[in-house]
């Protein structure tokens, strides 16, 4: 009975994350030839994928890897960048209140994909939702740490110049700011974020300019809260 439980639920999550395949094979192959050509072998974006799986960060760690160690900085960097977890957990407390030890894989393995599809899914009434996002959780992880496993395996056998391939992480960054944008109904606080950015460009240079930007910007987003929160209202 279990096994007919599990296998129904495979079957209805499954269809749900074929447009996830598509673009993680892209992404995770990029990272792992990214990583490849930085020097790595392939079994680091294996293990990275498999214990990190943290997408956009995974990219960043890269020159963290090979710059200087300071743990601080990767660690303020890691919980900005993926700060918006924060909120994502809060939002699914609820439909994460699964029996046995499902939970704490869903807890770990979400990303922004996972999130999208087990946060608005209508799961059938005779499908274990548990077992449903369990399986979009572990299709999603599978698909990234495939592709990036290939990319590292097949990265040294590329024979075209590789120069500014690591332009993808900032790629990946504008494709989730215009996405944002367009579901924007006013765009506040995105020009908040770009003229923040650009401040901090300007005093602490390119090389420093990501945390201290962060941080006034999660400091001006509580501060303008109540009255970005009515602006979007008002329209």
């Amino acid at each position: 009975m279990q096994e007919k439980v599990i296998r129904k639920a495979f079957r209805a999550a499954f269809p749900r994350t074929i447009p996830i395949l598509a673009g993680f094979m892209f992404l995770g192959m990029a990272y792992g030839i990214y990583m490849n050509v930085s020097g790595f072998d392939f079994w680091f974006p294996l293990l990275m994928s498999l214990t990190v799986f943290a997408g956009s960060m995974q990219f960043v760690a890269v020159g963290l890897l090979l710059g200087p160690f300071e743990p601080l900085k990767a660690f303020m960097l890691t919980l900005m960048i993926n700060a918006r977890h924060l909120f994502y957990g809060l939002s699914m407390l609820d439909k994460y209140n699964v029996p046995g030890l499902k939970r704490y894989y869903l807890i770990f393995g979400m990303c922004d994909e996972t999130f999208s599809i087990n946060c608005t899914a209508d799961v059938p009434p005779d499908v274990d939702r548990g077992w449903f996002m369990f399986f979009v959780t572990l299709l999603n992880q599978i698909y990234w740490v495939v592709a990036s496993t290939i990319g590292g395996l097949f990265g040294s056998l590329i024979q075209f110049d590789t120069t500014g391939l690591e332009f993808v992480m900032t790629a990946l960054f504008v494709v989730i700011f215009l996405e944002q944008w367009m579901k924007e109904e006013t765009h506040y606080s995105s020009l908040l974020g770009l003229g923040l950015s650009l401040l901090c460009l300007i005093i602490f240079g390119g090389s420093n300019f990501i945390i201290p930007s962060m941080c006034l910007l999660l400091a001006a987003l509580m501060l303008l809260k109540k009255p970005l929160e009515k602006a979007g209202e008002s329209n």
